[in-house]
């Protein structure tokens, strides 16, 4: 599929995800609302357990509406120029923890000196959620050991920032719905596929680009490509 092709599905995918969240939360703040409600008059312990899980299980689902709703609009940016190195060591070293669980070897290397010298202009928080998304992706792709190399470096103008695992890669089927929200080729319980959505939303609304390289049995290479803030 042609990069506009993709583009097109997934402006068409945001469309009604927009729609869709917004109708599905109406429904899901009454079934919470009522469970709270009940909750506080409950008195019997197993009814307390049922109506605890209806209100957890309700607003396990409002957060995914809200990831949908994010790939379908980026909240409004705050752009300032942001220090994109620190911004990405900062994420890395806050998923160190769950890689060292799963003992999967975690690096991030910053080569071009260019990359503290000049800054990325966009919004830092999402660009955190971004980041985080792409590599938390890569350390679900893996589950257990395995490698991820996460490099930066300026290229043309633009910051790129690699993130490579050696896990069981992609298959030329998933390539094209990758993307897509709810779109996920791992087993269940391992992620519900809205990671690369939103990160897709976030470095579309910065106005830069996310390519992919992938090989069946030879891993993952994911480049989200962001244009450098002006030079004073």
């Amino acid at each position: 599929m042609s990069d506009a092709l993709e583009a097109e599905k997934l402006a068409a995918l945001a469309e009604f995800a927009a729609g869709a969240g917004h109708e599905l939360n109406n429904p899901l703040a009454v079934i919470a609302g009522r469970a709270q409600l009940l909750l506080r008059g409950e008195t019997d312990p197993e009814r307390r357990r049922e109506l605890a899980l209806i209100n957890a299980q309700a607003l396990r689902v409002t957060e995914m509406i809200a990831d949908l709703r994010l790939f379908a609009a980026c909240p409004e940016l705050e752009r300032q120029p942001v220090d994109f190195a620190a911004l990405v060591r900062e994420v890395v070293e806050a998923l160190r923890p769950t890689a060292d669980e799963q003992e999967t070897a975690l690096l991030f290397t910053s080569f071009d000196s260019e990359v503290t010298a000049q800054r990325v202009m966009g919004d830092p928080v999402q660009l955190v959620v971004a980041v985080r998304a792409l590599c938390q992706n890569a350390l679900e792709a893996l589950a257990s050991r395995g490698r991820i190399e996460v490099t930066l470096t300026v290229v043309d103008g633009e910051a790129q920032l690699r993130v490579a695992d050696d896990g069981p890669g992609i298959t030329p089927q998933q390539r094209p719905h990758i993307f897509e929200p709810f779109y996920s080729a791992r087993q269940a319980g391992r992620g519900v596929g809205m990671g690369l959505s939103k990160c897709w939303r976030i470095v579309t609304e910065h106005g830069g680009r996310i390519d992919v390289e992938c090989r069946v049995g030879c891993g993952a290479t994911f480049t989200i490509c962001l244009p450098l803030a002006p030079a004073k």
